[in-house]
């Protein structure tokens, strides 16, 4: 697919969730290192999404993780940035420092450097969680130069929004 095709995709599954969360009565906040504000971003793209949208954290370093999100020091130096844990605790936060009833969160590798043998590049974690629920995570491992993996895990943070607000 065509980053033309691509972003065009997005945007329809932003329109798509967001028609969604209203109907719902849901405000979103997205957590995000490795995408960088883009999940917001293409949410806020659409007109009208203050109406489902509350705000979006965009976190890299691990002190930022701390102060913004809640991440415990702990689950930083014994799992590191890029793991389940460290989502499943950033998602939490999200919806803690915020109004949002849904709440998105992604830490990943999107390259080209800072790959290991355990976490190459393109592995990244997107946790997902409801007020009021139990968090979830899935680890994916994307292909593609950095703007790839970023794309798609932008992608597959929407479709977890998608069946949560559902």
């Amino acid at each position: 697919m065509s980053e033309t095709a691509s972003d065009t995709y997005l945007q329809q599954l932003a329109r798509q969730l967001g028609t969604t969360a209203q109907a719902g009565h849901h405000m979103l906040v997205t957590a995000e290192s490795c995408t960088g504000g883009w999940i917001a971003k293409v949410l806020t793209d659409i007109a009208g999404s203050s109406a489902w949208f509350e705000c979006g954290i965009a976190a890299y370093s691990y002190e930022s993780k701390q102060a913004l999100l809640g991440v415990r020091p702990e689950t930083l130096e014994h799992h590191g940035a890029v793991s389940r844990e460290t989502a499943l605790e950033m998602v939490s936060g999200a919806l803690v420092h915020s109004g949002a009833t849904l709440s998105v969160a992604v830490t990943g590798i999107a390259g080209p450097s800072g790959g290991t043998a355990d976490k190459p590049v393109g592995t990244v974690w997107i946790a997902w969680k409801r007020r009021g629920g139990y968090a979830t995570a899935e680890v994916f491992h994307f292909d593609g130069d950095r703007e790839a993996v970023r794309r798609q895990t932008v992608e597959a943070a929407l479709h977890g929004l998608m069946r949560l607000a559902g």
